[in-house]
Parts: C-alpha cells; structure tokens; sequence
C-alpha cells in the first residue's frame, strides 16, 4: 500500500521564498513543520492508502481528465491559516480560485468517486500548505505573521500538467515520489 495523493507541483519563485522565509524567521521559536520548498504544491486529491491496481485506475482516470484540458494560470495571493486564531494548525498561501482550476478540480474528484474511490466529498479550498503548527507559545505572533502577507501576490504559475505522488512518511517530514505526471495540453 502507498499513501497517495493528486497535486499541481509549484516551483517557488523569488517573492514565494522571501515570503516564505520571513514568515519562518518571524516565527522561528514556534513549533512548526515547515514544508521543505522542494515539496510545495496544490492538493487536488488525497487519495489515502491504495494498492497497485488503484494506482493504475488513479493514472487512468488522471490521464482521461487531464488530457487536453489546457494549461492555465494560477495566482498565489496572500497567508492564512486554517483552525482559529487561538488555536493555529496551518500555514498557508492562499490560490486565487479561477474557473479551470475548479473545473480541473471537479474533473479530477468525479472521475476518481466514478471508479469507487471513497473521497470526502467538501468545499475545494485551494491553498499552499507552507508550515503545520505542532504547538506554539503566543498565537497572536503567528496572526501577526500571516496577516503581513494576507494582501501580497506572490506568484503565477503556469499549470501543465498534474502529478499522482506517493506521500512516504519520514520522522524530519514526508518525501513525495511521483508515481505519474499527467499533461493538461492539448
């Protein structure tokens, strides 16, 4: 079995790491996980544990839905954080939602639920996960940082294609194999 998930890999521009650093500088003394730069992407499907021949029907289903879909824009705009104020759990950049990406987004997830794979079906909110807080000692200081860069673009990225990866669990933080990329053009 392999823990797998679908993704939009994203390659850091300048203004994503100056953004990224300050944020982990800023919260330096806090107890948080930082997602290895290498490692940035978008979730469009947490598939979970699953055998070879489910990884087989995961790249069919990808190759059909992405295949011709066309490339597209995504806008990395502003930080967050998901649970509350008092009690943080993720860091992230925001991902200006645009038609193709939920449209990409919906292919994906209802050709995947299609073919018997068992997806919590929720509101697609689509973020970079840069940091999981794993304790902190002054929530307002992580608010602090977040909200410095809540108005910021941070980059473009052009979407080409999608990736099926393999999420191997290590103790200094998970390696992300891929298992299959998927091209969106034409």
């Amino acid at each position: 079995m392999k823990r797998i998930f679908v993704a939009i890999s994203i390659n850091p521009g300048e203004q994503f790491m100056d953004i990224y650093l300050d944020i982990k500088s800023l919260l330096a003394y806090e107890k948080i996980t930082w997602v290895d730069p290498r490692n940035i992407h978008l979730t469009l499907a947490f598939l979970g544990d699953a055998g070879e021949e489910r990884i087989m029907t995961a790249g069919l289903v990808l190759k059909r839905e992405c295949s011709g879909f066309g490339e597209f824009d995504i806008v990395l705009y502003g930080t967050g954080m998901f649970k509350s104020r008092q009690n943080p759990k993720v860091i992230w950049v925001g991902v200006r939602t645009s038609e193709n990406l939920e449209t990409l987004n919906s292919r994906i997830i209802s050709g995947l639920i299609s073919t018997g794979f068992n997806l919590e079906i929720r509101p697609f909110r689509p973020h970079i996960t840069l940091g999981r807080v794993r304790s902190f000692k002054e929530p307002e200081n992580i608010e602090k940082a977040v909200e410095k860069y809540r108005d910021h673009k941070l980059q473009v990225i052009r979407a080409d294609k999608v990736t099926l990866f393999e999420s191997i669990l290590k103790p200094d933080g998970p390696v992300y194999r891929p298992l299959g990329t998927f091209s969106l053009l034409f």
